[in-house]
């Protein structure tokens, strides 16, 4: 093996070196069943990302005017507090946020339904730790999705 190659594996990461030896991933959201493109298919990072952008700046513009009263401090624990309410009212009811609405997402569990209130609750919790979003899986879902059992996909 060339040490060109060597480095090249070492810096694509482990699923490139693995893929390189003949192992076969699939696309994204294949182990669960869900369509490689489309509807219904993983939500690409860049949507899902600018969903969050979108939900955080709603909920900072609502602290700011409605709770903190010009304190920055106040308005970041409020932002992360009506984003909680949001998430739980939002995802629970209808499956989406109003960004994921716009980037045109929903949120479902594994096996296709709705999410139940419990669910949804940890789902919400565990993305305010901010933490579990940041591990993902090979299906590029976050540890939060993945210990409640949901799915992010495109609408």
């Amino acid at each position: 093996m060339d040490n060109r190659q060597a480095m090249g594996s070492w810096l694509s990461g482990p699923r490139s070196a693995a893929e390189d030896m003949g192992v076969e991933f699939g696309y994204r959201g294949k182990r669960l069943g869900l369509p490689e493109d489309g509807p219904g298919s993983i939500a690409p990072f860049g949507r899902r990302f600018g969903a969050l952008v979108v939900d955080w700046v709603v909920c900072m513009v609502i602290a700011y005017g409605l709770f903190a009263h010009g304190d920055r401090q106040a308005v970041g624990n409020w932002t992360l507090g009506i984003f909680f309410v949001l998430s739980l009212l939002t995802v629970g009811t209808v499956g989406s946020t109003p960004g994921k609405r716009i980037f045109r997402l929903r949120v479902l569990g594994e096996n296709g339904t709705r999410l139940g209130f419990a669910r949804v609750v940890l789902r919400s919790v565990l993305l305010c730790l901010a933490v579990p979003a940041l591990i993902w899986d090979r299906d590029s879902r976050g540890l939060h999705d993945k210990l409640s059992r949901a799915v992010e996909v495109r609408s």
